[in-house]
């Protein structure tokens, strides 16, 4: 029984530690940026919610034609009820389920949040760079090949600390030993009582805080014109030619086909940066398939042209024959000389 109570004594000593050290650090950020007029480069971000309460560091700004509470390194927020949400100015956002209280402090490129009671779900692209404190444990989002981070953290109705990793990696360092542990990418745990041995798998009944991100407009960025596009711009240029009406087509269409090959990501839970793919083992394919630019089949049609046949010249005219050669008339004197020849026949 002695042995129990000392434990107990133990343990509670522990716990009050603990809370006094949480007190005594939001006390600390909330008199780290005390002034009335704050500093422009200390905004942490727009919030806005049913039922919050701002004190410290502050500012009302019009964002968008709306009116907006701008909270500043130094600001201490209590969510009474429902949830509230924290637009940052580097351009990720932050959902707070509540009751929730807690205190921001930003130094250039780092933000501090200390959670005292409440679940926060924190969605960060690239900046800044997030450290939250809760009363025994630091965490602290870590990115995988330079990806985005989306972390819960929070406490339960029973106390219990729930941590859950829908993108990226999350650290986790006890305060007081030093102790730390890393939990991967989709995992989801729960600490009983802050103590990093206690940790156990958490089944999705923890922490239930959801974070509905905001519509962006999509970046203007250059593309590759679609196949539609060319034709359009083909048939807006070509020339009057006749119009040709083919039967079937030759090529079937087909579109220029991309692959991309990247080396696989590596992640090693005992290194705290993650190395990162060498741009040069990344490789892009294009396949395409050559074709003449313009393919006619079929008929011409148009107006048909009569042509006239050639008429052939007539053959020249025949020569005419030869006359006959004129007969030689005898005299009467040869006559009568060749009659007398006939008679006598002696001779002349």
């Amino acid at each position: 029984m002695a042995f129990l109570s000392q434990q107990q004594n133990a343990r509670r000593n522990m716990a009050l530690f603990s809370i006094a050290a949480s007190v005594a650090l939001v006390g600390m950020f909330a008199a780290a940026a005390r002034p009335d007029n704050p500093a422009p480069g200390d905004s942490v971000g727009a919030i806005e919610g049913e039922a919050i309460a701002v004190t410290g560091p502050m500012s009302v700004e019009n964002i968008n034609g709306s009116v907006a509470t701008m909270l500043h390194s130094g600001s201490d927020v209590r969510v009474k009820s429902g949830s509230a949400r924290i637009n940052l100015v580097e351009g990720g956002q932050i959902a707070i389920c509540g009751p929730a209280h807690f205190s921001v402090l930003k130094s250039g490129n780092s933000l501090t949040i200390a959670l005292d009671t409440g679940t926060i779900h924190a969605h960060i692209e690239r900046t800044p760079v997030l450290t939250m404190y809760t009363p025994q444990i630091q965490a602290q989002p870590v990115a995988i090949g330079g990806g985005p981070q989306d972390t819960v953290v929070g406490f339960d109705a029973s106390g219990a600390m729930c941590v859950r990793t829908n993108r990226g990696a999350l650290r986790l360092e006890q305060q007081l030993n030093g102790q730390n542990i890393l939990v991967p990418q989709g995992g989801s745990v729960f600490l009983a009582n802050g103590q990093i041995d206690s940790l156990r798998t958490d089944t999705g009944e923890h922490c239930a805080c959801e974070l509905r991100l905001a519509e962006a407009a999509p970046p203007e960025v250059s593309r590759m014109a679609t196949a539609e596009e060319v034709r359009h711009n083909v048939e807006d240029v070509k020339p009057n030619v006749p119009t040709v009406q083919p039967a079937k087509p030759v090529v079937p269409k087909q579109e220029p086909i991309y692959q991309v090959f990247v080396p696989p990501l590596i992640f090693n839970a005992n290194s705290k940066v993650q190395p990162e793919v060498d741009p040069r083992m990344i490789m892009m394919i294009r396949r395409v398939r050559v074709r003449p630019t313009l393919i006619f089949q079929g008929k011409v049609e148009g107006e048909v042209v009569p042509v006239k046949a050639a008429v052939a010249a007539p053959p020249p005219p025949a020569a005419p024959p030869p006359a006959p050669a004129p007969v030689k008339t005898a005299s009467l004197t040869e006559r009568v000389r060749n009659f007398f020849r006939k008679l006598w026949p002696f001779g002349s």
